[in-house]
């Protein structure tokens, strides 16, 4: 038999492999700077795109996010339960519900934005290698549109 047939199904071939580590360590390095602020890490990212949209469909929140609407109604409740966000029904399309950034979590930004900066000092890897992966991972985002 073939040895080098098997050879796709060793774990150092994996693309997949170090993509998954990366993402799951990113997160738990996350994790106490987003504690202070009191958000998830998913809730965290939603509210970036709040901060810059400042209002969304769930749809267009589920697109920027790559998460489905059941993975977001329950994220959203506990952001309207915190005073983050305000969820309502469009009036021209009720099956649409539309995500409105509050005054408390415009003032939330003001403490985030110093967690990136926080976050690239737990990390060794220089500016240019991190902009050259957020290209490529971008590249690769792109084929699950």
């Amino acid at each position: 038999m073939n040895k080098d047939k098997y050879d796709v199904l060793k774990l150092e071939n994996q693309l997949c492999f170090p993509l998954y580590v990366c993402s799951k360590e990113i997160v738990k390095k996350y994790k106490p700077f987003l504690d202070e602020l009191g958000l998830t890490y998913t809730q965290y990212i939603a509210m970036m795109v709040l901060w810059e949209k400042k209002q969304v469909t769930v749809s267009e929140l589920g697109q920027a996010l790559y998460l489905d609407s059941g993975t977001l109604t329950p994220l959203l409740k506990k952001m309207e339960q915190k005073g983050l966000v305000i969820r309502e029904r469009m009036a021209q399309d009720e099956r649409s519900v539309c995500v409105t950034i509050t005054e408390k979590g415009e003032e939330l930004r003001e403490s985030a934005v110093q967690v990136p900066g926080k976050l690239r000092e737990c990390l060794s890897l220089p500016r240019e290698d991190a902009l050259n992966l957020r290209r490529i991972l971008s590249k690769i985002m792109q084929d699950f549109r």
